[in-house]
């Protein structure tokens, strides 16, 4: 019994292609597989663009993981050479920047829930523990987010001094600060409570007051003030 030849994208209707339907549809009806068949363009002489697009879903379990692919990561995917690596990358890069609320309109957290919102989409799915602190002023509006810490949370490293040092220099009124839990898990640890508290007490001593320690996990949050624990 003779191989059968492996589908192309010239054997789809032209009507049911990925770039077709993109012009007569729009983006939203598309899949996440023609999404980056268009991205990738072409595919090779064993498989078609779509086939490729299939096995690159495939090699992240979801779809969010490919915020924090690496070029080496994604040439290891047979069939992906560094110029579409380059082209998956660059898109990948695009959407963070167009989902970043960092805009030249000052964004004010007035609940744990909009700090929690700010900062959802760029740390939910960060594979190591990331500190951040915005920084606001007498509005609560954000002027400044800066990424103080990398690492496992504990006591010896999040000093207070390089927190409130960056605030003063900045004239904060307020800061709110927030940590990932890689595993997906918001619930805080007997760190995280002393961190906060710690951080609390500094604040107070100086004159700027830490608002909220916004715990993000997978795709939810716990605030350490809402919880009592501040």
């Amino acid at each position: 019994m003779l191989n059968e030849a492996p589908l192309m994208i010239r054997d789809v209707h032209i009507a049911d292609r990925p770039r077709e339907r993109l012009v007569n549809q729009g983006a939203a009806a598309l899949s996440n597989q023609e999404l980056i068949a268009i991205l990738l363009r072409t595919g090779s002489r064993q498989e078609s663009v779509l086939h490729l697009a299939n096995r690159v879903l495939t090699h992240f379990e979801q779809i969010q993981e490919m915020k924090n692919a690496t070029i080496e990561e994604m040439v290891a995917i047979n069939g992906i050479g560094q110029a579409k690596a380059v082209q998956l990358l660059a898109a990948v890069e695009l959407g963070r920047r167009l989902s970043s609320k960092q805009t030249d309109t000052k964004f004010t957290i007035r609940s744990p829930k909009d700090a929690a919102s700010y900062l959802m989409a760029d740390m939910t799915s960060l594979k190591q523990e990331h500190f951040v602190v915005l920084f606001l002023n007498i509005k609560n509006q954000v002027m400044h987010r800066q990424t103080i810490f990398v690492g496992s949370l504990n006591a010896s490293i999040v000093h207070p001094r390089e927190i409130f040092r960056e605030a003063v220099r900045r004239s904060s009124a307020s800061i709110v600060c927030a940590h990932n839990h890689p595993s997906g898990n918001p619930a805080p640890s007997p760190e995280d409570i002393d961190v906060t508290k710690r951080l609390v007490e500094a604040g107070s001593i100086i004159g700027i007051e830490l608002l909220d320690h916004v715990i993000i996990g997978d795709h939810q949050f716990i605030s350490l003030k809402e919880k009592g624990f501040m």
